[in-house]
């Protein structure tokens, strides 16, 4: 097997996650840091107990490293040209989500991929997630049309603030995380989006007008599906309920119990799980239930830098079965295109079809 030359590009939260997963992997050699900041750069040297070269800009970067991966774990408004001339300088790309700002330009960065032949894969981490590959798994079996209740509230706290503001600099909790969400509910329908309904409340003067830190989505698919998301970060946020994941269909519903995982910011609460709740609706004629609700437990599932793994594993693995990411890559823009309606819907008042 090839030793692939991995450039890390951001080293914040996930930055650092997809570092250590490259720095475990035999067949890996990361050849480079790159942040804007040198104390985020030496926290990763240090975290991993190595001494990568460090590096402020990109593109320097890139040129002394001609790196084989790219793994690009920036602020959104980066992610395109990042992407991009990684893709052009014969490298393949892991960038987190949202893919970019605008459906356009997603495209452009899955068109740049294509006419290069390499890989791009974006960060939609619950797609390697075992627990979610089970909970929409059950959820099909229910039958459609369904119902699909997510949602996932940050009640930020220190430093999480500053991050959650830097964030909404340039996108609003909506876009960044609807996006993992808004790609489950069209997992699990396999049908089209036809139109999306938003609405968004600024609940902090701290941030930059315009801009709003809690939302919710409303989306109505062609079989007859419907489906909420709901985002919101900030001090002020309820930690009462963050974390509600509930599908249902003809046969009964599926739900996704939580478990204790610290702070709802946290970034490993994000996708712990404590187990799967299935609940039949069979009943007897005095419609009495006549099926036992199901528990699956989900112990021992892989923690939030296991699942880093997993997804760095595929991207190699992608690499060297030259898999076709066609399906992936479509998914991210459709499932972008629901969130920036959304989010016009949120800025319109009007209901936005697709």
């Amino acid at each position: 097997m090839k030793n692939y030359k991995v450039l890390i590009v951001g080293c914040g939260n996930m930055g650092a996650s997809h570092a250590k997963a490259y720095h475990e992997m035999e067949n890996c050699q990361i050849v480079g840091l790159v942040s804007r900041g040198k104390a985020s750069r030496d926290k990763v040297n240090g975290l991993l107990n190595a001494s990568y070269p460090e590096f402020s800009e990109f593109d320097e970067a890139l040129n002394a490293t001609n790196p084989d991966i790219v793994c690009i774990s920036t602020y959104t408004e980066t992610h395109v040209e990042y992407s991009i001339k990684s893709l052009r300088a014969g490298a393949h790309v892991f960038v987190e989500k949202p893919l970019a700002a605008t459906v356009e330009e997603a495209q452009q960065v899955v068109d740049t991929a294509r006419e290069c032949g390499k890989k791009l894969i974006v960060g939609y981490i619950l797609r390697v997630h075992p627990s979610w590959i089970k909970f929409l798994d059950k959820a099909r079996e229910m039958g459609p049309p369904y119902v699909m209740r997510l949602n996932l509230n940050q009640q930020s706290e220190g430093y999480m603030w500053g991050v959650h503001k830097n964030l909404m600099n340039s996108i609003s909790p909506l876009v960044d995380c609807g996006v993992h969400y808004v790609d489950v509910m069209c997992q699990v329908t396999g049908a089209n989006p036809v139109s999306v309904n938003g609405m968004g409340v600024r609940l902090s003067d701290e941030l930059n007008e315009g801009m709003y830190n809690y939302g919710h989505l409303q989306v109505m698919f062609d079989d007859g599906s419907v489906g909420w998301y709901e985002a919101g970060w900030g001090p002020m946020m309820s930690d009462t309920a963050y974390f509600v994941k509930d599908i249902i269909g003809k046969k009964g519903c599926v739900s996704m119990v939580d478990k204790p995982a610290g702070a709802s910011s946290e970034i490993g609460g994000h996708t712990t799980t404590g187990g799967l709740k299935i609940h039949w609706q069979d009943r007897d004629d005095q419609d009495n239930f006549t099926r036992e609700n199901e528990f699956i437990d989900n112990s021992g599932e892989p923690d939030h830098d296991a699942l880093c793994f997993l997804e760095q594993e595929y991207m190699v693995k992608s690499i060297e079965e030259d898999l076709n990411l066609d399906e992936h890559q479509n998914s991210a823009i459709q499932s972008l295109a629901i969130v920036l309606a959304a989010d016009e819907s949120v800025r319109t008042g009007k209901t936005v079809f697709l």
